[in-house]
């Protein structure tokens, strides 16, 4: 979230939201004089908690949505409601390993290359478009915490530009 803040570039970020209200990223968004949204999801059903979310990214005129750290699989109303609008950053070169612990999964398989993938949001996991890739070798000693830092910093490159380019086109 913080490499498309500093980054921005033919687009502005209008609301950081997290179903964490402690997540770091609020205040260091509110530092910035970003506004910030953020509501624990426990307690509150998927597509009531979702439809709670899109209203205050329409409030705040939110035209795309760029996911960053957020750890929690959307409704299929509220991926029909955003559909094409939403973005995420994935650590592994899609379609490989979809789902969670990509950098352990890569080097249990023997990969030599790994890295991060930029792609819409669908209903299905990690399974939408891809926009674009950044490899990154995966070195003899790697492990999934050596890897992942890797990885990050190749998202952090990556991902501000796709977005760029995507609000752009």
């Amino acid at each position: 979230m913080r490499a498309l803040v500093d980054s921005a570039n033919g687009y502005e970020v209008a609301l950081v939201a997290s179903n964490k209200p402690e997540a770091p990223g609020l205040d260091w968004a509110q530092q910035r004089g970003i506004a910030t949204w953020s509501l624990e999801s426990s307690g509150h059903g998927k597509e009531e908690y979702d439809r709670l979310l899109s209203a205050a990214f329409d409030q705040h005129g939110v035209g795309t949505i760029a996911l960053a750290g957020f750890m929690r699989i959307l409704s299929p109303w509220f991926v029909e409601e955003w559909t094409g609008r939403i973005l995420n950053i994935h650590p592994s070169l899609l379609p490989k390993y979809r789902g969670l612990d990509t950098h352990a999964r890569a080097i249990e398989a023997g990969d030599t290359v790994s890295g991060c993938s930029v792609h819409i949001v669908t209903e299905e996991l990690d399974a939408g478009e891809v926009l674009a890739r950044a490899e990154v070798a995966i070195e003899p000693g790697d492990t999934p915490d050596s890897l992942e830092q890797r990885v990050l910093a190749a998202e952090h490159q990556l991902y501000p530009r796709v977005l760029s380019q995507f609000v752009n086109r």
